[in-house]
């Protein structure tokens, strides 16, 4: 069984197809979008091997295609294109689309916020990787952005995330068993809270703000500064 292989079709279809629509065009922004891509998901490949070698988590290999990048499947490399794809599209659509920054005047106050809850339960988890790494990896960002960069765009980003929520919890309910008998992705219980929101670790929720974050850091800044602005040219809009 194909599972994750089709999981990954599947988030990217609709976006991929809806980028080429004339009212927003966010094909004319790939140039932007696949750097960031690939930026983030080498980082984020690094720290899944790693984590895939120490056991922290793994694969159920009935549910793969058996082709593997180092001791990766290359259905989770995959992943690391797929889900920042659909991300940063519903992101850069939800812009399109509602002119009026809902969460702007919030932003810093969940970002503070959010930074202290994921600082504190992540220096009171050491011994525990995959909760102290991501929380306070992410907390760290989420500074960095208020205290060093100032970013303009985080209460749009909070307000994509939450939007983006709901088919998370599909995705990864898919992977992590909800919808069918077995984990198509399992973990070590032991190095996170064993708190799961239906069969889903809550750091996955964390992790996954973390990841679509950076390829909207990224894609931020590349398209800010017109960096790759020559790679495509299909377009006036950019």
């Amino acid at each position: 069984m194909y599972t994750y292989l089709l999981i990954n079709f599947f988030a990217i279809l609709i976006p991929f197809a809806v980028s080429f629509d004339k009212r927003n065009y966010f094909f004319a922004r790939w140039k932007y979008l696949f750097p960031s891509i690939a930026i983030t998901g080498l980082i984020f490949i690094l720290w899944d091997m790693l984590y895939t070698n120490m056991g922290i988590w793994g694969f159920n290999e009935r549910y793969l295609t058996g082709i593997y990048i180092a001791n990766l499947p290359v259905e989770e490399v995959l992943f690391f294109i797929t889900i920042p794809f659909a991300c940063v599209f519903t992101y850069d659509t939800l812009n399109y689309l509602i002119k009026k920054d809902l969460f702007g005047k919030y932003s810093r106050t969940i970002s503070f916020t959010l930074a202290a809850v994921l600082l504190t339960v992540g220096l009171f988890n050491l011994s525990r990787l995959y909760t102290s790494v991501t929380f306070i990896l992410t907390a760290a960002f989420i500074l960095y952005h208020e205290l060093v960069l100032r970013s303009r765009y985080m209460g749009r980003f909070y307000f994509s995330y939450m939007v983006l929520l709901i088919p998370f919890f599909i995705i990864n309910g898919l992977l992590t068993g909800s919808f069918i008998e077995e984990q198509v992705v399992w973990y070590d219980d032991t190095q996170n809270l064993s708190v799961r929101l239906f069969t889903i670790p809550v750091e996955d929720v964390i992790y996954g703000l973390f990841l679509i974050l950076m390829n909207v850091t990224f894609f931020e800044y590349f398209k800010k500064r017109k960096i790759f602005a020559n790679l495509f040219t299909p377009g006036s809009q950019s």
